[in-house]
């Protein structure tokens, strides 16, 4: 299933990705933010379970941020998933 998320506290400014029916993201695109790091982390959280990337990706901060792109990722494929489940 096709998701956005619209992040806050971060330079990215949307987050679409796609998770299918076993949880494993299938795609992941951030729009603004730093190109290359978030190029970086779309391929590698490709083929995982989304819950091994909210536990992996979670809580991280940018700088003096209390988020950071990453954390808006695992905060957006948490939400994603509830609504999978109900």
């Amino acid at each position: 299933m096709k998701y956005t998320y619209y992040p806050q506290g971060t330079c990215s400014s949307q987050i679409d990705f796609d998770i299918d029916e076993q949880g494993i993201v299938q795609d992941v695109q951030f729009t603004g933010g730093c190109h290359g790091n978030l190029q970086g982390i779309s391929t590698l959280v490709r083929g995982m379970r989304a819950d091994e990337v909210i536990s992996k990706l979670q809580g991280i901060r940018c700088g003096y941020k209390n988020t950071s792109c990453p954390d808006q990722l695992a905060r957006a494929m948490h939400e994603a998933l509830l609504r999978q489940q109900g």
